[in-house]
């Protein structure tokens, strides 16, 4: 049955382009909206139907939104609900305002039209190969409808809940996103006045992120309270606080040596064993 839905697409930039031509073969058909009509001439040598208005896009039964702003977002919500049908789902990659999802879909749940938030995380080259990661807060009908639809450009479909529950999770995720790159500036200033090659350094730290895994590699756990001894990663977790706040004072004494500020790294040690959930080193003789 899903193979029988018309798609729609609106919002043909650097990352709906390429999410826009994975859906071209789907076997229900594809329409594409830009106001850039050189941004669709690429969809149409591919086979997609052109649409003259972000209301003829509205005939379709799942429509993509993949424009800038959460007004641009609400402004084209606003088009196609004045024409869309009731069991039309209308998905939201966009990454917009926490409660702008959740309020889209208690407004048009009486016309029986579902709003999804589906953000994306991956950037453009992970949709070009049908690699992304996208977020999906939806009610039971609609992420069952719009689920093998975003197969075709994602390898992930979480369900992070209702309307709204994706947009909160991609806030947090490129939270983690852009504190990190702060923090690679901070290591780099720190790497530079030290005298180390930032070329080299940039390829060992893409190296063993790629072994260990990153930030991510902590994030297994249901809550953020403090750990008991008998939890599967506290021994884990303690070893690696020990780790984090032996390093961090180090690195702390080189910035102190060659001049350099290093705020990132002060909060780190003074917040990682709490954020792990456990305490802070007591003596050397406990890491040993």
């Amino acid at each position: 049955m899903s193979a029988e839905l018309k798609l729609g697409y609106i919002g043909l930039g650097n990352q709906g382009a390429p999410m826009a031509k994975r859906l071209v073969g789907w076997p229900g058909g594809l329409t594409v909206f830009d106001v850039r009509t050189e941004a669709m001439t690429p969809l149409a040598e591919l086979g997609a139907s052109l649409a003259d208005s972000v209301a003829d896009v509205a005939k379709a039964d799942v429509i993509s939104v993949t424009v800038l702003t959460d007004q641009q977002v609400r402004d084209v919500v606003d088009q196609l609900a004045a024409h869309a049908q009731p069991g039309t789902v209308i998905a939201i990659h966009s990454t917009i305002e926490p409660g702008t999802a959740g309020e889209l879909a208690e407004a048009l749940r009486p016309n029986g039209i579902h709003i999804v938030d589906a953000p994306v995380s991956g950037g453009a080259g992970a949709a070009d190969k049908g690699e992304l990661a996208v977020m999906v807060g939806a009610d039971d009908e609609a992420y069952d409808l719009v689920k093998p639809v975003f197969k075709q450009w994602a390898s992930m479909v979480v369900r992070a809940g209702e309307p709204g529950a994706g947009t909160r999770m991609k806030l947090a995720r490129n939270m983690l996103t852009f504190i990190g790159f702060a923090a690679a500036c901070e290591a780099s200033k720190l790497a530079e006045a030290a005298g180390i090659d930032l070329q080299k350094l940039g390829r060992v730290v893409r190296h063993s992120d790629a072994q260990s895994g990153g930030p991510g590699a902590i994030m297994v756990r249901d809550d953020t309270k403090p750990l008991g001894p008998e939890h599967f990663v506290y021994d884990m977790f303690v070893h690696t606080r020990g780790l984090a706040e032996k390093d961090l004072r180090l690195a702390l004494g080189l910035g102190e040596a060659t001049g350099v500020d290093l705020p990132l790294a002060e909060i780190a040690l003074q917040n990682l064993a709490a954020g792990l959930g456990v305490p802070h080193t007591t003596s050397t003789s406990e890491e040993q």
